[in-house]
């Protein structure tokens, strides 16, 4: 969908790092990407995001944005729809599984019921808020995708091993949230494709705390994931909606 047209509009959410800052760089890159659009929570963090605004003024803007706030988002996508019409690509990249004090949980025991609240607002309620504001910028006769970055650990299907309550059921709503945007973007913006995504273990900070087990193959670099991860999206046919994508382009499970 980047390659044969010059006037493509992007949004990246959760772009100070990682994944987020990875699609950034990789978009800035390809030809049929008109301007991306790049939020970040705090300045600090992000600070090579915004060196590289400085480097493609005319196509890089970066905003501040906390997803945990409605109306943060609400000023962000006013401010965007003053400067474009439409977006044809967005990438909800924003996600927590460890922070301070909050951990993955290993067992009942450590269930915190303010750390479950903060795994959903972040993982799961945000992506949703999104949905619903950004909506007016999807609603053209273009082909547009809405991916937001799950994980398999957020299949109950898949779930064999336990622990982890609140980031594997914030996954979990996550995925829940998107069919039903799914559904509902079928009826009023029929040409978005919403999907969620299943990165791999990346080597992102999220991850690093966790990495020990795995295998040097199955442990991606940031540039790794996000080819993978757009060469899903091309792929994604309007049928594909609603549904759960790993980076190799299988289903998963519910």
């Amino acid at each position: 969908m980047f390659t044969h047209t010059d006037s493509c509009n992007a949004l990246i959410v959760g772009a100070g790092q990682g994944i987020g800052l990875g699609f950034v760089k990789k978009l800035l890159q390809l030809q049929g990407i008109n301007k991306v659009y790049a939020t970040y929570r705090q300045k600090e963090s992000a600070a090579e995001l915004i060196t590289l605004s400085d480097v493609y003024p005319q196509r890089l803007t970066c905003l501040a944005m906390d997803i945990t706030d409605e109306a943060q988002i609400a000023e962000g996508v006013q401010f965007l729809r003053g400067e474009i019409d439409k977006l044809h690509l967005v990438v909800n990249c924003v996600g927590i599984l460890h922070q301070g004090t909050l951990q993955p949980e290993k067992s009942l025991k450590q269930i915190n019921s303010e750390n479950l609240l903060h795994y959903f607002q972040v993982n799961s309620i945000g992506a949703v808020l999104l949905a619903k504001h950004l909506l007016p910028l999807f609603r053209h006769s273009d082909r547009s995708i809405f991916a937001s970055i799950s994980a398999k650990v957020g299949s109950i299907g898949d779930n064999q091993l336990g622990g982890w309550y609140g980031y594997r059921a914030s996954k979990a709503a996550l995925n829940m949230l998107m069919r039903n945007v799914a559904i509902e973007y079928g009826r009023t913006s029929p040409k978005t494709i919403v999907v969620t995504l299943h990165p791999g273990t990346t080597n992102t900070r999220l991850s690093k705390p966790f990495q020990k087990n795995v295998p040097p193959e199955k442990l991606f670099s940031v540039e790794h994931t996000v080819n993978q991860l757009l060469a899903v999206i091309e792929k994604l046919q309007t049928e594909d909606s609603g549904q759960f994508f790993s980076w190799d382009g299988s289903r998963l499970p519910w």
